[in-house]
Order: C-alpha cells, then sequence, then structure tokens
C-alpha cells in the first residue's frame, strides 16, 4: 500500500487538474483503509522524494488529528517513535517543519510524561554541539510548546536557562527564533517562579532580534510579539526593562531601511507598553525621546508620485479608521494617540507642544500635515485639558489650514476638525458662527470632485453639525437645501451616501425643526431602500441607518405612522439582502422605532429575536487559517470521515489551524445585535417576555468575545433586560416577575463584577460601570437585596478608586501625581456608583462603606490635586449626601439620615467649605452644593455652624460671576432655610436669594428654590408679601417653560392662587405693571388656562 500511496501523492503535485481530481479520489478511498496510517508512515519515511514525504507527514497529521482516540495502541506507539527517528534522519528543512506539527498533534493527546522519549530527543538536541541538531531540537519544541505548553510547566526553569544560551546564538538565526515562539507560547503560564530568570532573558531577547532583523524580517517581525505575550501575561517581567524596550523600539521604528512591517510591529510593541505602563513612561523620562522619534516619522513624505492612504479616497466606513493603516507613519500617529489616553495631559503638552508648533509651521506641506494629525488624535484623551487651555488656538490652527495650498494639509485639517468636534462637544458648538460658514464654503468648493478631501469634509461637517442643538436653525435652509440637492442631482453615488449620512447628523441637531424638509427626505430614502441594484448597497445601509435616526428625533407623532411600512421594508431587505452591515442597519432600524412604536413591532418579534440571534450565533465572517503546508488538502477534509459519520465529539473540535479571523462587518453586526436586542426589549416591556430568556442567553455568551466592542454591547444589553424585566415587576408586581428579576441580576452582576475586576479593557469596564449605574438607577434596592451585593459592588468601586483593577495601570508615584484623562474619568464611573448605592441601601445600611469610601474620597479633594479630581470627590460626595437626605424624605427616616451623616459632618465641613473658596468655578459650585446637602441630610447637627456658613456665602456671593456657582449657593441657602429656618436671618437672607432668581444653569435646583419659596411663604408670608413685586416677576419668567419641573410649577400655582385670594389687590397692581407677556402668564396661570 506504501507504493500505492506515494504514487497517489505524486499525482498531486501535476499541473493537470483532471489528474489531481483523479488522484483525490483515489486517496479518499485509500483513507477508508485502517492500515493507511502505517502506508503514509512509511511514505514519510523512505520516499526519495522530500515533497512527497513532505505531503505524506501533512497527511498522517491531518488524519491524527481526527482519528487519535480510534487508533490501536500499537499503531499509537509506532507513531510515536517513528516521528522522532525520522526527525533525525530528515535532511530537509521543510520536511522536518511538517514533522514538527505531527509532533504537535501528538503532543495534545501525548503529553510529555507519557511520552518520555520525547523529552530525551529535545534534551539531547537542544543543547548538542551540532547547530543543525539544535535547530530542529528548537523547532521540535517550539511546536510542541505551542500546541500544548502547560504539561510541560515542570521543565520551565530547564528551558529558561537553554533560552539564556540560544539566544546568544547569533549565528544560528532559526535556532533563535525557534527559541523566541517557544518563550512566547510559554508566556501565559509563567509564575513567580519563573520571574526571575525569564527578565534575564530581556536584554538576550533584543540582541537576537536585531540579528534577525539583519537575516529574516518577516521572522523578526513575528518574534517581536513575545514582548506581547510577555506584557499581557506577566508585565513584572517587562518592568525593570522598559528602557531598554522603549529604546529598542525606537531604533527599529526610526530605521527608514527596513521594510514597513517590522517598523509598524515596533511601534505597535510601544504603543502596548504605554497602555499598559504609561506612568512608568515618565517616571523613566521616556517621553521626550519617543516623541522625538514619533515626530520624523509622522512627517514623512510618502515615495515620489505616491499619495498617503488617507489622502487617497476611502470608503466611507474608513473614514474613522484612518489611524488603521499598516504603515509607520499611522502607527506614530497611535502611539501619539495612545501617550494622549494614557498620560496627563499637562505633561504630554509640555513636551508635545513645541514640536507641534515647530511643525504647524514648517514650509514643508507634510510637516504642516503631520502637526494637525497631533491635534487630531489628542482630542479624545486629552478633551478636558484642551477645552481649559487650547480650543480656541487650535481651532485658529484648523481654520487657517482649511485655506492652505496643500490638500494633504486640507485633508489633514478637515479631519482634525472631525476629531474635534466628536470628542469636544458642547465646548466647539459655541464656535458654531466661525466654523459653520468655513465649511458650508469648503463644501461648495468641492462638490461633485472626487478625493478624499470629499469624504473628510463631509465627516468634519457631520461630526460638528451633530450637536449643535437649536444653534443648527440658523444654517438648517442652506444644509437642507445643498442635501437634497445632492439626493436629487448628484451622479456619484458616494456623494448620496455623504449627504443622507449628513442628514441624520443634521437630524440629531435640529431634531422638531427638521420637519419642513422631512417629506423630501423620506421619499428619497424610500427609493433607494427598494432598489435591489448591487451597486447601490452603501447607499441602501446609509439610509437605513438615517431612518432610524429620523424616527428618534422627528417626533412621535410624525413619525409613528411610517412606523408600520418601515418595519416592513427592514424585514424585506433582511430576508432577500444577505449582507451583515445591512443586516445590522436594520436591527438599528427596529430599535428605533421600538423607542417610537413598539406596537408596530410587536406582530414581528418572533421573526426579529430570530433574526438577532442567529446573528450572535453565526460564525460567518470567521476565517480559519490553516497552516501553510495543510491548504492544498482542503479537498480531503470534506467528506473523509468514516462511512458511518461517527467521530468522537471532543476530537471533533480539534482543526488544522494556524488562527482565526473574523471580518469587522460581522463584528458590528453582532454588536449592533445585542444593542438593539436590549433596546427593543426596554421598549416592549412585558411584550418581550415571551423572548428575553432566549435572547439573555445568546446575549450573554457575547460577554467574552474577543473583540471589546460586542463585549461592551453584551454587557449593556445584559443590563437592558434587567432593567426590563424590574419595569415589568413593577407593572405588575407579582412573585413570578419579581422570581425572574432576581434569576437575572443573579447572573449579571457576578459577570459585571468579574469584568471590573479582571478586563483589561479600560473602555469595556467604564461601559460595565456605567450599565451598572443605570440598574442601580433603575431597580434600586432589588439590585442590591441578595446578601453580600452590596459588599461586593462597594469592594469593586474601592478597587477601581484605589487602582487595583487589570484595566489600571497599578503604579503610583504619590497621592498627588496627575492622571491621564481616561484613568480620571474611569473613577469618575466607579464614583456615580456611590451614591446610588447610598439611594438602593438607606442611610444605616451604607454607613460603614460610606466610611469606607471617605478617606479615598478625600484624598482628592485636596488643593494639590488636580481640578478633575477635586470636582470629581467633592460632587461625589455631595451627590451622596443628596442620595442619603432623598431617602430621608421619601421614608420619613430624617432623624435616621442625620443620626448617620452628622458622624462624618466634623470631618466633610472643612473639606467643603475649603472646596468654596476653590479658584476652579466647577470645584467650587460643587462645594456649595456639598454643603448645602451636609446641612439637608445632618439636620440640626450642623446649628452651630449656621453663622460660618452664611458669612461663607455671603462673601462668596459678593464677589462671584460664574452663575452655576450663584445658583447653587441660592440652592444651598434654600436647604439651610428649610432645614433650620430659626437660624437664618431671613430678612437679610430672603432678598439676596430673590435677586438671583431665577436660576440661570443649574435648573436641577430650581426645585429645591422654589420648594423654599413655598414654605416660606407659609412660615413668612408677610416678608414675602413685602417682596411680592419681584416674586411674582419671578414666577412670571418661570412658569410655563421647561425650566422647572410639573409638581414645582404645581407648587407655585397653589401659592399664586393664595396670594390671589388673601391680597388681592396688591396681584392686580402688580399684575398691570408687568410687560404685557409676562402679565398674561400670571393671569393664564390664575384663570388655569396655563
Amino acid at each position: 500500500m506504501t507504493d500505492q500511496l506515494e504514487h497517489i501523492l505524486s499525482q498531486l503535485v501535476q499541473p493537470d487538474n483532471a489528474i489531481i481530481q483523479q488522484a483525490t479520489a483515489q486517496l479518499k478511498q485509500a483513507f477508508k483503509d485502517p492500515a493507511v496510517i502505517p502506508a503514509l508512515c512509511g511514505v514519510m519515511t523512505t520516499s526519495q522524494d522530500a515533497q512527497i514525504r513532505q505531503f505524506a507527514a501533512v497527511m498522517v497529521r491531518m488524519r491524527v488529528l481526527k482519528r487519535w482516540r480510534k487508533l490501536a495502541p500499537d499503531i499509537k506507539e509506532n507513531l510515536k517513535a517513528l516521528v522522532l527517528q525520522a526527525l533525525q534522519q530528515e535532511t530537509e528543512h521543510k520536511v522536518r517543519h511538517s514533522l514538527s506539527q505531527l509532533a504537535s498533534v501528538l503532543v495534545k493527546h501525548e503529553t510529555p510524561d507519557h511520552w518520555p522519549a520525547l523529552l530525551n530527543f529535545l534534551n539531547q538536541s537542544t543543547k548538542s554541539a551540532n547547530p543543525q541538531e539544535r535547530q530542529i531540537g528548537l523547532l521540535v519544541l517550539s511546536k510542541v510548546m505551542d500546541s500544548n505548553p502547560e504539561p510541560f510547566k515542570p521543565h520551565y526553569k530547564q528551558l529558561l536557562k537553554l533560552f539564556g544560551t540560544t539566544l546568544e546564538d547569533h549565528g544560528n538565526t532559526n535556532a533563535m527564533f525557534y527559541s523566541i515562539q517557544t518563550l512566547s507560547a510559554m508566556a501565559a503560564f509563567l509564575g513567580a517562579e519563573e520571574l526571575n530568570l525569564t527578565r534575564t532573558l530581556i536584554p538576550k531577547l533584543m540582541v537576537a532580534i536585531k540579528h534577525l532583523i539583519q537575516a529574516n524580517q518577516v521572522q523578526a517581525s513575528e518574534a517581536m510579539e513575545v514582548f506581547d505575550e510577555l506584557m499581557e501575561n506577566e508585565m513584572p517581567i517587562i518592568v525593570p526593562h522598559v528602557s531598554e524596550v522603549v529604546q529598542f523600539c525606537l531604533e527599529i521604528a526610526a530605521n527608514t531601511t527596513l521594510e514597513d512591517s517590522v517598523r509598524v510591529k515596533a511601534l505597535s510593541c510601544l504603543s502596548f507598553l504605554i497602555r499598559l505602563k504609561g506612568k512608568a513612561i515618565l517616571k523613566q523620562k521616556l517621553l521626550p525621546p519617543i516623541l522625538q522619534v514619533l515626530f520624523p516619522v509622522m512627517s514623512a513624505a510618502p515615495p515620489h508620485g505616491e499619495e498617503d492612504p488617507e489622502d487617497l479616497d476611502p470608503e466611507p466606513d474608513e473614514i474613522e479608521d484612518e489611524l488603521e493603516a499598516h504603515t509607520p507613519k499611522h502607527y506614530a500617529a497611535q502611539v501619539i494617540d495612545m501617550l494622549a489616553l494614557h498620560l496627563p495631559a499637562e505633561k504630554l503638552f509640555n513636551q508635545l507642544t513645541p514640536m507641534t508648533e515647530a511643525a504647524l509651521c514648517s514650509e514643508n506641506p507634510y510637516h504642516r500635515k503631520a502637526g494637525l494629525m497631533c491635534l487630531a488624535v489628542l482630542a479624545e484623551g486629552c478633551a478636558d485639558h484642551i477645552r481649559q487651555k487650547h480650543l480656541p488656538a487650535m481651532l485658529q490652527v484648523m481654520c487657517r489650514s482649511l485655506g492652505d495650498d496643500s490638500q494633504v494639509v486640507r485633508n489633514a485639517a478637515l479631519f482634525a476638525l472631525g476629531q474635534f468636534s466628536e470628542h469636544l462637544q458642547p465646548d466647539i458648538s459655541k464656535y458654531s458662527d466661525e466654523l459653520m460658514p468655513l465649511l458650508l464654503n469648503y463644501l461648495s468648493g468641492i462638490d461633485g470632485r472626487k478625493g478624499g478631501h470629499v469624504t473628510k469634509a463631509y465627516y468634519a461637517l457631520e461630526n460638528f453639525v451633530e450637536n449643535l442643538g437649536d444653534k443648527i436653525e440658523p444654517y438648517l435652509p442652506t444644509l437642507m437645501e445643498r442635501m437634497l440637492t445632492s439626493l436629487t442631482c448628484a451622479e456619484s453615488i458616494r456623494i448620496k451616501e455623504l449627504s443622507v449620512s449628513a442628514i441624520g447628523a443634521i437630524a440629531n441637531a435640529a431634531k422638531g425643526a427638521l420637519l419642513p424638509y422631512f417629506q423630501p427626505v423620506i421619499d428619497n430614502l424610500k427609493g433607494y431602500l427598494v432598489n435591489t441594484c448591487e451597486e447601490v448597497r452603501s447607499l441602501q445601509i446609509q439610509s437605513l441607518e438615517t431612518l432610524g435616526v429620523l424616527a428618534r428625533t422627528i417626533g412621535k407623532d410624525v413619525f409613528c405612522p411610517l412606523a408600520v411600512e418601515c418595519v416592513q421594508l427592514g424585514l424585506n431587505l433582511s430576508n432577500t439582502v444577505d449582507d451583515p452591515d445591512l443586516r445590522r442597519c436594520t436591527y438599528g432600524l427596529f430599535a428605533s422605532l421600538s423607542t417610537v412604536s413598539p406596537a408596530s413591532l410587536a406582530p414581528h418579534l418572533p421573526t426579529i429575536t430570530t433574526l438577532m440571534m442567529m446573528s450572535l450565533k453565526s460564525t460567518e465572517g470567521v476565517t480559519a487559517h490553516l497552516s501553510e503546508e495543510s491548504q492544498p488538502f482542503l479537498l480531503l477534509d470534506d467528506d473523509d470521515d468514516d462511512e458511518d459519520g461517527s467521530i468522537e465529539e471532543e476530537e471533533e473540535e480539534e482543526t488544522d489551524t494556524a488562527g482565526f479571523s473574523v471580518e469587522n462587518a460581522y463584528i458590528d453586526e453582532k454588536e449592533d445585535a445585542c444593542d438593539a436586542l436590549g433596546e427593543i426589549a426596554f421598549h416592549s416591556g412585558s411584550g418581550f417576555l415571551p423572548y428575553i430568556e432566549s435572547c439573555f442567553q445568546e446575549v450573554y455568551k457575547m460577554h467574552d468575545f474577543p473583540h471589546e466592542n460586542v463585549r461592551k454591547a453584551a454587557y449593556d444589553a445584559m443590563g437592558q433586560f434587567c432593567r426590563t424585566l424590574h419595569k415589568v415587576w413593577k407593572e405588575n408586581p407579582t412573585e413570578l416577575n419579581r422570581e425572574a428579576l432576581h434569576r437575572l441580576l443573579s447572573m449579571v452582576f457576578p459577570a459585571y463584577l468579574k469584568a471590573v475586576k479582571e478586563e483589561r479593557d479600560r473602555q469595556v469596564v467604564m461601559s460595565v460601570l456605567e450599565t451598572m449605574n443605570e440598574m442601580l438607577k433603575d431597580c434600586g434596592a432589588e439590585a442590591i437585596r441578595t446578601p453580600g451585593r452590596l459588599d461586593q459592588i462597594c469592594k469593586a468601586i474601592r478597587d477601581i478608586l484605589q487602582k487595583k483593577a487589570a484595566c489600571q495601570d497599578g503604579e503610583d508615584y504619590g497621592e498627588d501625581e496627575q492622571q491621564a484623562e481616561f484613568d480620571s474619568m474611569l473613577q469618575e464611573y466607579a464614583g456615580e456608583g456611590i451614591p446610588l448605592l447610598a439611594l438602593a441601601a438607606g442611610p444605616q445600611e451604607f454607613a460603614p462603606y460610606f466610611a469606607g469610601f471617605l478617606p479615598l474620597l478625600l484624598a482628592k479633594a485636596k488643593s494639590s490635586c488636580t481640578v478633575a479630581d477635586r470636582s470629581f470627590s467633592i460632587g461625589t460626595i455631595a451627590e451622596t449626601l443628596q442620595a442619603l437626605g432623598g431617602v430621608a424624605m421619601g421614608t420619613g427616616g430624617v432623624a435616621e439620615t442625620a443620626a448617620v451623616v452628622s458622624r462624618f459632618a466634623s470631618k466633610l465641613l472643612p473639606v467643603l467649605m475649603g472646596g468654596v473658596r476653590d479658584e476652579d468655578d466647577e470645584v467650587r459650585g460643587n462645594s456649595v452644593f456639598a454643603v448645602g446637602a451636609l446641612v439637608e441630610a445632618s439636620g440640626e447637627a450642623l446649628t452651630l455652624d449656621y453663622p460660618a456658613l452664611l458669612g461663607v456665602f455671603s462673601s462668596l456671593v459678593s464677589r462671584e460671576t460664574n452663575k452655576r456657582v450663584l445658583d447653587n449657593v441660592c440652592a444651598a441657602l434654600s436647604r439651610m432655610t428649610v432645614c433650620n429656618l430659626p437660624c437664618v436671618p431671613v430678612e437679610q437672607v430672603f432678598p439676596v436669594l430673590l435677586r438671583h432668581l431665577p436660576l440661570k444653569e443649574d435648573l436641577e435646583e430650581n426645585t429645591t428654590v422654589y420648594n423654599c419659596l413655598a414654605f416660606m411663604y407659609s412660615k413668612k408670608q408677610p416678608l414675602v408679601i413685602q417682596h411680592l413685586r419681584q416674586v411674582l416677576n419671578i414666577f412670571s419668567e418661570v412658569l410655563g417653560t421647561e425650566q422647572i419641573k410639573t409638581d414645582t410649577q404645581n407648587t407655585l400655582l397653589m401659592v399664586l392662587q393664595d396670594i390671589a385670594q388673601r391680597y388681592p389687590q396688591e396681584l392686580q397692581s402688580i399684575v398691570m405693571s408687568l410687560p404685557a407677556d409676562r402679565a398674561a402668564t400670571l393671569t393664564a396661570a390664575l384663570s388655569g388656562d396655563l
């Protein structure tokens, strides 16, 4: 049979498809013979043709991979011995490689303890004086370790000592490469006992990779992944060598003679190191050398006659992925992006600003472009710093650059403006009068042209207009005329697509003001959505997205009549078009429709939920990358199972793959399916109950999906399902509904808490914390009813505040050390949970946890801390005190709350009074708010402090110019008055309060202030009547407006009605003296027509 198989294998390499197909059929027939594996082994060891020997080794591996359990014991033992024998006698490298792959499959089943001959082979060959034998031994070692590294753990120390030698074998580059590959496979399983040994290898690794670069840049690039593996799994190994690793990466990145792939890998490694150890970069003063290398890389011109990829015409969905191109220039920008996300903004700007300014003033357009790209990537990570110190100047640079002679500079300016518009809201909207005419003028000059600048111009416009709110109205006619003209007249599908997308952004800002243009927009969108031509698919997809935006923004009354038609349109498209982008946009449309007309979805929920669950289950778009030598035998892998079709279950899962990849479109589809299911469930309420369990199960499986966006969406949807069941239980409070809620909570909270502790991606953790806060807000006490859950959530929050979570850089160089803005943001998300827990738990149960949080919060309130930290800490304390006071008001437990809060008053009051004098407006406002909340929650405990508090507030009012802070002072005075009227000199305080009403910015405090006014009327009526003109003037400004809530309006109306009964003449006289519009408001209020 051996000769027969050798002949068949020889036919497979013939350049004749007919011969290959005939040989394939013969081979499949031969595979049915139980003796096929021994026969193939014979070919593998005796054939004179190296290619046939290799093919035979691959065939044996593919058979063993699926049928190990079915092989007879003697065949297994013979095979193990034969592989080692063949490795020792084989002279061809490609055959050795296939034999080592076969050995790696055997190791999956026969661990080293059950294959001592393998250990002996590895021990002897890797230490051989013969370079060729060492190379073979290390090749086999790298493959078997990659296949099954954990069983070799008892030998790790021995292997690490071996690598200390092999990494210095600079003349044997393959031996070095295989050693590095083996170390990469070991990284995830290294323990504390191996740390010191591994640390000693880091310098040798860098030298070895430098030698690899000279010999084989592809191998060198792959070898550099060892640093990613070590950083991901055992960062302490790298920490002592951070400076050397950074210098190593910079040296490679700066070398323009090397291939892009190696330079990109070095920059990627540097980016990963910054993400994990940003503080070490600062501590070891590595920021200046990093920037000195990055700027020349970013400023480099493309080869003569070529353009950078981003200056070509990209696909519409590529604009935000502009920094994803695999070039050193783009990866250098990514490194700066990572620095912005993980370093304190002030320290980054001190080093970066001189370089950026010099680049922007350069005569070289690619230098100017680099300066603008640098501004663009700073927008997300340094948003607060830019808002506070640089926004006007940076916008001026971008506006000037829009008129630059060079198109590449104009492109970069548009991209930077789009990034600023995305990350610096609402502050950038204040510049609409300057920016909108510029953008409109720019668009008018490029209509109908092709090029990357067209897409970027629309990108900048979209991001800017989306958050303008009513500031868009002066520009709405011009914008919509331009967009509608493009839809009807433009020949380019791209221009139409960009215009449809821009209409969605305009709708987000304009909302109901878009109504005059609604019908022509809808008519155009419908036309695109019923067109079945493949050429307009991208336009269809964008039309679905914009239709969903219109459903959310134009108003229920306007869109509801279209809801049923839109549902059917979405279902028809899902049934007729197989496209992941189209499906995800359909899901988004369904989610939008659930917010305005859940009834339109109800009859179709079985179909809709089935479609979305199919998207979650689907492996479509997942590509298995076969090892190169297996690819020619794909035809044999389809139907070569046993005739009875039976293969043992655990073996069926084994594949001969080198890895997997997933297309972005299918990742986005899963993300949007999760988001849509959660939103539809919440808005459908009890109508979703028949589907919630099956949907939850599929979404839950996604919470450990490899891609972070899918994990975020899954966590969010899980929270939405819990909120849905809570809403259903509140509407129908049966024990069955409550049990269903707690069943979900018992699965969701452990998943959330595990993510907060172990998840490495900071933005996923922020998303989990945000969703958990929404659940606490909605579900309240039910969320923490399970014993121990309050303690677990508080511990998770403490860990974030103490930087103990896996997503945080745990190093701390002093309590006053500045943080990156995203690190502060993470702590803010965690801190937002504290008042929500206080509200859910109540004062007595929460008191010990509040006592635990206070030292952590007060440490961030010191004057030496950053503005962000001071604002966060005092704001969190204030919200918690208000929550505890809110519990007291709601339950009648005022005395209980006062007893608890008064324990903390002596610690809190001095800190809060210091904050009232802070130079920052936000800190000052939060501190004033916190003082009022403390007074309210403490009852009479602070009576003796009233004179001092009133003195501070009096001084503050006399000099304060910030409107929000003045609003907070009014609210604090109101709380003091209501809580302890005898201690407040109302004759002096009340006129001051009236002088600053109505509130200007912090309208949330209107309830507090006007409740106080009603309280004063009930307790000190003569004083209120003495100032009746001012009081009525204030009433006339706020009644019938959105400034006050319904309850507050009703309170004021009751006061007004009482005044009309008791003081009709005074009231009439004052009303007649008021301006006509205000008098009309009061008259309407008195007649019940408001």
